[in-house]
């Protein structure tokens, strides 16, 4: 039987970044946004289930061997359910983790929530299906939507202030104005302003804090979760990505969807950056550890500025080595272990967050224009992680024939994603990205993309990956662009499954690490300055 709460599923890594060279108002910047980033993990454990509080307190006051074993995990999930095992409980007495957290009222139902939300009329309808309101229940028993700046005044203005703090002592004018409008956003529930400035940061620091990703939200994954990520830049290799940003657009004109379904306007603002990790929080630190992102999620920024990718080097670097490696060992035959590159793993996740900004997003169906984010509802977040994976690898494979991109990395990609896929399935297909790449991987194997050797070892067939690729690219943006919930219910319920010659290999993983567990030390003496 696993152990729950294994300190050996999460290798212990030192996480840092040379800031030596920083200006002193810098790094007095840097120490504010460390404290800020701190209320985050506050919000976020009130936002995953309304009994975190009072478990974390009884946890803290426990001095046995496995009462501070299990603190340890409760801090590492941000509660006390396993998210790599189907969040399983590891705390005696807890309950099932609630699939709506505690953005709805507790006891209320899916079907409840969906009829009230229908009932309402447009405006109140964008309000109770946005990303900053919670939905609680009145006294009358009538549902209200509640803005995150009322939900969670004290928190949020606390972080206002560290952020005008650090805005005061920037030197950056981006910098500056993104903390100001950041800031007022928490106490005004307007986030298009300080989205747009996010959007547009220069300089060595880069911060992205607030209510960002759905995933928590595994009702409607309507409601967004705080979290926090406080870096530096990479100046060197955000240079050497830059030119990827020009071929959005012809990416999206080729992309294998009827014509009708594609933008003809990428938006015109796509930074992207590769930055150095010092701290991060909340919903960016649980469990798994993020490796990159893409945002906003606002559709109106995306329509009129596009969307930001921002590559964690120092943290993909710690993953590859202390876990990609050691799994392609286990799980690929030897000539594909061979082919596995950090190169092409860099570079496809960096494919991975710029096609989330392509593809169907404004759609019409149904009543008439709305989103693939609200059309598919809780199928969106897997469905969504499946297409940034399968179309990153398709516009890869496009970039490399082009030229674009270094044959060796064409080389390496298939095998790199393939051990990097088992990575994800460890995570659990209970997680968007786990559930994700199942869906890719059995695409992959009824296609004859990849096989199983003699051994129980994968590999990949070259001759038919790029096809397989392709179709699976097309199904899913395709039903992306119909809206068809139905469509995307059904493909997670086919190919949204662990079959038992995956599984044999993932029981061979149990040796590996599943991930890593970053320990901040350029943070450490911030708060000192």
């Amino acid at each position: 039987m696993t152990d729950l709460i294994s300190s050996s599923r999460f290798a212990p890594v030192d996480i840092g970044a040379d800031i030596s060279s920083l200006r002193a108002s810098d790094r007095q910047v840097l120490a504010r946004l460390v404290a800020a980033a701190r209320l985050m993990d506050a919000l976020f454990l009130r936002q995953v289930w309304s009994g975190n509080e009072t478990m974390l307190q009884a946890l803290a006051r426990k001095t046995s061997t496995e009462g501070r074993r299990q603190l340890h995990a409760f801090l590492l999930n941000k509660g006390p359910w396993s998210r790599l095992d189907d969040n399983a409980p590891f705390v005696p007495g807890a309950p099932p983790k609630p699939a709506g957290a505690n953005f709805y009222p507790i006891g209320a139902t899916k079907e409840e929530i969906q009829n009230w939300v229908d009932s309402l009329a447009t405006g109140d309808r964008q309000e109770a299906t946005g990303f900053f309101t919670t939905i609680r229940r009145r006294r009358d028993g009538r549902f209200v939507a509640s803005p995150y700046s009322d939900e969670y005044q004290q928190e949020l203005a606390e972080a206002a202030r560290l952020l005008r703090d650090a805005a005061t002592l920037a030197e950056e004018p981006t910098l500056t104005r993104f903390l100001e409008t950041r800031a007022d956003a928490f106490l005004s529930n307007d986030y298009y302003a300080s989205d747009v400035a996010w959007m547009e940061l220069e300089g060595a620091i880069e911060p992205t804090i607030g209510p960002y990703e759905v995933y928590e939200d595994e009702l409607f994954n309507y409601k967004a979760a705080f979290e926090a990520f406080v870096t530096v830049r990479d100046a060197a290799e955000t240079d050497r990505l830059k030119s990827f940003a020009s071929h959005l657009q012809s990416l999206e004109d080729a992309l294998p969807i009827d014509p009708s379904y594609r933008n003809p306007r990428v938006g015109s603002l796509t930074p992207i950056r590769v930055v150095n990790v010092l701290f991060t929080a909340g919903d960016a630190n649980r469990g798994v550890q993020t490796a990159a992102f893409n945002l906003p999620n606002d559709e109106r920024v995306l329509r009129e500025k596009g969307s930001k990718s921002v590559m964690l080097k120092n943290i993909q670097e710690a993953k590859f080595c202390a876990v990609l490696q050691p799994i392609a060992a286990t799980a690929l035959t030897p000539a594909a272990h061979q082919a596995v590159s950090f190169d092409a793993f860099f570079t496809h996740i960096l494919l991975h967050e710029l096609m989330h900004g392509l593809g169907p997003h404004d759609i019409v169906a149904g009543n008439g224009a709305t989103t693939v984010r609200k059309e598919l509802r809780d199928t969106y977040s897997a469905i969504e992680e499946a297409k940034a994976d399968v179309s990153g690898l398709w516009a890869l494979q496009r970039l490399v024939d082009a030229g674009h991109v270094a044959d060796a990395i064409g080389r390496s990609m298939y095998s790199t994603f393939l051990a990097s896929m088992f990575r994800s399935l460890r995570f659990g297909i209970n997680e968007a990205h786990g559930r994700g790449v199942a869906i890719q991987l059995n695409h992959f194997l009824d296609a004859g993309a990849v096989r199983v050797a003699a051994d129980g070892r994968f590999e990949v067939v070259a001759d038919a990956i790029g096809t397989a690729v392709t179709s699976l690219t097309a199904e899913i943006m395709t039903l992306q662009a119909e809206g068809s919930y139905q469509k995307a219910k059904s493909l997670i319920g086919r190919l949204g499954v662990v079959r038992p010659e995956v599984r044999r290999v993932l029981e061979r993983l149990d040796g590996v690490p599943v991930d890593i567990e970053p320990r901040f030390v350029s943070a450490e003496g911030l708060s000192e300055v």
